[in-house]
């Protein structure tokens, strides 16, 4: 799965309005874990990946220590701003807030505080060049496992150029100060350095390992970038969220799919439709195969019966005309004339009631005219003819007794 991170450079401190930025520094990877590219590009023309990110510096987040209070979600965001009253220097409508992963109402854990107006307007920015922001990250967070790592920060430059600043995250919180003031010796004071996992921007090493005197790793922005893309922070919370989660949720599944880790999966999947596909053809193929030996066997029973029919057109009526014309040749009633119509509506035929006014036939068909008779002796009527194999239906005062219709 493709990632990319976006890198914002530090928050003017200045009261002025948010001005849009010209260029955006950027990282892309393919897998998620090594630098594929990075570099600058306006909005408009960052790389697309499945994945974005965006990244804020450590001067532009703050950390509080609080008890989340239990509140409904609707109302969870005002609920910390009141608990923090005291301890932003802000007010709340200017900041944004957001909880550690997993924390819930009831528990201590840590907010991560940042500038609303500013945080707003940069994903505006970008959501405006169709960029879809889908999490925002500190750069450093606090963590029981202490690391120190040393910026390369131009915006305090002496005469050499760099001045490095040390940014140290611990249980207690994270802490940025510059590396030649005071600051950074007395936080660190009674620290076994040796004890923790210390990294530097490739220009600060030097200077970091001068003054901590043990090994520092090289760790350049890009390689940092991705390591705060494996944290379980999301600064996108409240009114920031992200909207139709449920959508986002089918896409973030479409994504982790489409990635090589599910490889063998959508192979498989592949496979398994191309298989049932060929079942499917081969069932219907013999299926159609049944139907013609079927269709097959009854003309050849048609003919084998009556070979005097030359042309089949269709078989089982055929034979049935066939097999009347035979019977009628030999004299014998079918159960469609009137002598075997005339025997089930006399069996039929309620008790007590007189003999029927009139009556007419036509093939298949005999029609009666009854005297007398009430709802009662139709039902009666009609419930006998039909257990005979017959039907009776009342049409204009007449029962019209027809053979019952088999389908």
């Amino acid at each position: 799965m493709s990632l990319l991170v976006i890198l914002l450079p530090p928050r003017p401190r200045a009261e002025s309005s948010v001005d849009p930025l010209s260029d955006f520094a950027f990282v892309l990877s393919s897998d998620g874990s090594s630098v594929t590219r990075q570099g600058l590009a306006p909005a408009g023309q960052l790389p697309r990946a499945d994945h974005v990110s965006l990244l804020l510096t450590d001067a532009d987040v703050s950390w509080q220590r609080v008890a989340v209070p239990k509140a409904p979600a609707a109302r969870l965001r005002d609920a910390l701003g009141a608990v923090l009253e005291d301890q932003l220097l802000d007010d709340d409508d200017a900041v944004h807030l957001a909880l550690e992963p997993g924390l819930a109402g009831g528990r201590s854990g840590w907010v991560a505080v940042t500038d609303k107006a500013w945080l707003t307007a940069r994903l505006a920015e970008l959501e405006a060049a169709g960029i879809t922001i889908d999490r925002v990250l500190p750069s450093s967070w606090p963590s029981p496992l202490a690391s120190l790592h040393g910026l390369h920060d131009l915006s305090d430059a002496g005469s050499d150029g760099a001045s490095p600043r040390l940014v140290w995250s611990h249980a207690d919180g994270v802490s940025c100060t510059r590396l030649a003031g005071s600051l950074a010796r007395q936080q660190l004071a009674g620290v076994d350095r040796s004890q923790l996992r210390c990294s530097a921007h490739p220009a600060a090493v030097a200077a970091v390992e001068a003054w901590l005197e043990v090994p520092v790793a090289v760790l350049g922005d890009a390689e940092r970038a991705l390591l705060a893309t494996r944290s379980g922070w999301n600064l996108r919370q409240f009114d920031l969220a992200r909207r139709h989660r449920g959508m986002k949720a089918v896409r973030e599944g479409l994504r982790r799919l489409a990635g090589p880790d599910w490889r063998a999966l959508r192979y498989g999947a592949v496979a398994l439709l191309l298989v049932q596909l060929a079942g499917l053809n081969l069932w219907a193929w013999r299926l159609e195969q049944m139907v013609q030996d079927k269709r097959q066997a009854m003309t050849r029973l048609l003919q084998t019966a009556h070979p005097q029919v030359r042309a089949v057109l269709d078989a089982p009526l055929q034979m049935q005309r066939e097999t009347e014309l035979l019977r009628a040749a030999a004299g014998r009633a079918g159960p469609n004339d009137l002598e075997p119509l005339l025997a089930v509506a006399a069996t039929a035929w309620p008790a007590g009631q007189p003999p029927m006014q009139a009556l007419r036939f036509e093939p298949g068909r005999l029609s009666i005219t009854p005297v007398g008779w009430g709802d009662a002796q139709r039902a009666q009527f009609s419930d006998r003819v039909r257990a005979a194999g017959y039907r009776a239906e009342s049409q204009s005062g007449q029962l019209v007794i027809s053979r019952e219709s088999r389908s």
